[in-house]
């Protein structure tokens, strides 16, 4: 009469018996990995699910270069329209599902954009930086028109000297910039400061910047 076979299991090549207590070393590890995946996984989930909260006010043009699927942009969409607070939080739920559905470069990408919203991306401060630069330099020296023309020629020349000829007239006499600084004030600034740096910007946004202006 043949032996009944034991129940059990083969572990790196070695058999362990059900209700051993090696089958309950096993177990108990096992249980304590569940735990800390299950943990792992719930906090991945609700990141997942912030993250596509997130998305709801992310601008039209970064959301449509994330490239996300269809789905998920109509539940998003559903979800900006829904006023009802207990609907929407069921949209949401929703949303986070398909967020976890998400592969890394999609979330890397959405998180990508997020950031460039909040900060903007480096070529916008570029170019910040760039049209304060020239509009500093164009309103302090007389020369100074003549080489912006020379890289941007496709700039309104007429318009250029109107306003920066405004703005100098518009700044504020040195003694009255020492007393607003005294006063922890910044120096007021004419309409023609603010159109001269608006021009500026627009002109350096439709013009890729040169190695010497990305050092600036």
């Amino acid at each position: 009469m043949s032996r009944k076979p034991k129940k059990g299991y083969f572990v790196r090549g070695q058999f362990v018996a059900e209700g051993s207590e090696r089958d309950l070393e096993l177990k108990a590890e096992l249980k304590g990995t569940h735990d800390a995946s299950r943990t792992e996984l719930k906090r991945e989930s609700d990141e997942l699910q912030d993250l596509g909260k997130e998305l709801l006010d992310l601008r039209a043009d970064l959301l449509q270069r994330i490239g996300l699927p269809d789905k998920l942009l109509e539940a998003l969409a559903e979800a900006r329209r829904i006023t009802n607070f207990e609907g929407k939080r069921r949209q949401m739920q929703f949303v986070g599902k398909l967020m976890r559905k998400l592969d890394e470069d999609s979330v890397a990408a959405a998180r990508a954009a997020l950031e460039e919203q909040r900060n903007g991306s480096a070529t916008e401060k570029l170019q910040l930086h760039q049209a304060e630069h020239w509009r500093d330099i164009l309103i302090a020296q007389d020369g100074a028109q003549a080489e912006w023309m020379a890289q941007y020629p496709d700039t309104d020349a007429q318009q250029l000297r109107a306003l920066i000829r405004q703005a100098r007239k518009d700044a504020p006499a040195a003694h009255d910039a020492n007393v607003a600084e005294a006063h922890g004030l910044a120096p007021r600034k004419g309409r023609a400061y603010r159109e001269l740096f608006a021009l500026l910007r627009t002109q350096l946004s439709s013009t890729p910047a040169t190695p010497a202006e990305a050092g600036l």
